[in-house]
């Protein structure tokens, strides 16, 4: 286990006035067995007045509404300390019947996985079930853990990540095309890979962080850690196993969970609008730095809110 502090900082600079929408914000993750949330700041410039929301999936989310007053800047910060307790890349301790593919969910589990299992993106000639499907062991049943394991290697050694900051996530069938994308993307396309095998699958934001890098541990100043996006596929028995493809990891050890969803425009960490002259030019700065805590003592281990927006707010609770 690990106690951390995340720091993750946005900013936004408009090179012309421009008035802000509503902004819908996904930094505080969700209390778990491998995750304990110990504390959580949200600080918004300009003022703003925050409402948290639960959405359908469980997520957290905070809204911040601004005054219509013209700006030239939007800056986000968000702190928080939690307890990190990560699952390792082992083989999962899956029920025997789904232990080879093809399977079939229980019916009680079944018409709640519906949606995660259904495909959401077009397949022309089939290209995303064919890519799939090279990831199978052969006729008689392929062990399902180790074909997920392979799609998710394969996807780390055969394309090439490339940064895009473009908004959105490009259609799985257009990673294969084009050999690359970004984190998102890789995610997009193992959630629709498992899907082509009848596995339910959904998509995660959070942060990937290697404890292995850190050089300043010993004198406890932060390091970098970096927005990431990965997916899970529900495995019965093992319940929701995480796999990132962009890195090549199985299970969560360095992986930090925020916020979960069916397809990615549903777990965007940040989404917003704001009204401004056509094309007006946008500079974007986004820093996470990550640090351990010291360990606790026991009456020191209670979980605290603090929740602001350097105005009017409604504290998490």
């Amino acid at each position: 286990m690990r106690r951390l502090e995340i720091v993750h900082r946005t900013r936004y600079d408009y090179a012309e006035p421009v008035r802000l929408g509503d902004y819908r914000l996904m930094f505080r993750p969700r209390d778990s067995h491998d995750l304990r949330l110990l504390h959580t700041g949200l600080a918004i410039e300009p003022a703003a007045t925050v409402r948290w929301i639960h959405d359908p999936f469980g997520n957290s989310i905070a809204i911040a509404s601004f005054a219509d007053s013209p700006v030239q800047a939007l800056e986000f910060v968000s702190t928080i300390h939690l307890e990190h307790f990560a699952m390792p890349p082992d083989q999962p301790a899956i029920e025997e019947y789904a232990r080879t593919l093809p399977f079939s969910y229980l019916a009680e589990e079944a018409p709640d996985l519906a949606r995660y299992v259904e495909r959401h993106y077009p397949d022309p000639n089939a290209m995303v079930s064919n890519w799939a499907k090279q990831f199978l062991e052969g006729e008689g049943g392929s062990d399902t853990f180790g074909t997920l394991v392979r799609m998710c290697k394969g996807i780390q050694e055969n394309l090439t990540y490339a940064m895009r900051f473009e908004i959105g996530t490009q259609p799985p069938a257009t990673t294969l095309e084009t050999g690359g994308g970004t984190c998102r993307d890789y995610a997009l396309l193992m959630m629709e890979g498992a899907r082509s095998l009848s596995l339910a699958a959904r998509f995660i934001t959070g942060y990937l962080y290697d404890p292995a890098l850190d050089k300043d541990e010993a004198e406890n100043r932060p390091n970098s850690a970096f927005p990431h996006a990965w997916m899970e596929v529900y495995l019965p028995g093992a319940g929701w196993v995480e796999f990132d493809p962009t890195n090549g990891i199985v299970g969560s050890e360095r992986l930090i969970r925020v916020a979960v969803g069916r397809d990615p425009e549903q777990a965007m960490p940040i989404k917003g609008t704001f009204t401004g002259a056509a094309g007006v030019g946008i500079e974007t700065l986004v820093d996470v730095k990550v640090r351990t805590l010291p360990p606790s003592s026991p009456s020191s281990c209670e979980s605290k809110d603090d929740a602001t927006a350097i105005a009017t707010t409604t504290p998490a609770a």
